[in-house]
């Protein structure tokens, strides 16, 4: 097991944050004292950067935010350093298999540059009219899911992947957390035998099979359990914190 970590990326529904999608004092401590001890903290997260920018100040920004499941990568100033798009044929494939199921309840969002857009707040214009980043689907009925995603995984320009188990999370092929944190190591001049990862469901597997120690939280899904090195707690029972003290007392 690695023991020279420099980098923690940690995702954050499910994982930093507890239900009500706080950051507990206890996981803040923890992230500070690995920043003092030189470590370098990335929140790798499904999140676009307004949706995660007030958690990023609160923790002190100090590196690089991976946003999107890697579709975005800011340095600690939010520049946008590099940046992978879903091509908008792509997305118009998405938006008429949306189309095809709306009798089955498929639940649609999507994070684009212009803002966020789903089945409540839908968008005005064009689809070209938009930068996407990410589109997913929330399914409820299991047959209606299994159906969405073998056709979405017959694709070999998606990345598919979830962030809970009724939702599908669709980002252009090879683009993930894993992929991004590999540039972000190749910019701090690390590896990724240095990088701790954290995550609870599978946009975090690539990530957490990749990093030298890959950590599953102990809400995570089953899969993502497997593929890890360590569980740790809950995200309700400062599973981070756990993780990050554990990380430190091997140090």
């Amino acid at each position: 097991m690695p023991t020279d970590i420099k980098l923690i990326a940690l995702d954050m529904d499910g994982t930093l944050v507890n239900d009500e999608g706080m950051v507990s004092p206890e996981n803040e401590k923890a992230i500070e004292l690995a920043k003092e001890k030189g470590i370098h903290v990335v929140l790798s997260t499904g999140r676009s950067l307004r949706t995660c920018r007030d958690i990023s100040d609160q923790l002190g920004r100090s590196s690089y935010l991976v946003t999107v499941n890697g579709g975005e990568i800011y340095d600690k100033e939010y520049n946008l350093v590099h940046g992978s798009p879903l091509d908008t044929e792509l997305v118009k494939d998405l938006w008429k298999l949306k189309e095809t199921h709306d009798k089955d309840s498929v639940y649609f969002w999507s994070s684009t540059s212009q803002g966020l857009f789903n089945s409540h707040n839908p968008f005005d214009g064009k689809i070209e009219d938009y930068n996407w980043l990410k589109f997913g689907f929330d399914i409820k009925d299991d047959e209606v899911r299994k159906v969405v995603l073998d056709e979405l995984m017959n694709n070999e320009a998606l990345e598919v992947s979830n962030s809970s188990p009724t939702n599908i999370e669709i980002n252009p092929a090879g683009v993930n957390k894993a992929a991004a944190l590999v540039k972000v190591c190749e910019w701090l001049g690390l590896s990724m035998d240095q990088v701790m990862a954290c995550g609870d469901s599978l946009n975090d597997m690539a990530m957490i099979r990749e990093a030298g120690i890959g950590v599953a939280m102990g809400n995570a899904q089953e899969a993502v359990k497997e593929a890890a090195d360590w569980v740790t707690g809950r995200n309700t029972d400062h599973g981070v914190a756990q993780a990050i003290h554990k990380l430190l007392e091997q140090q």
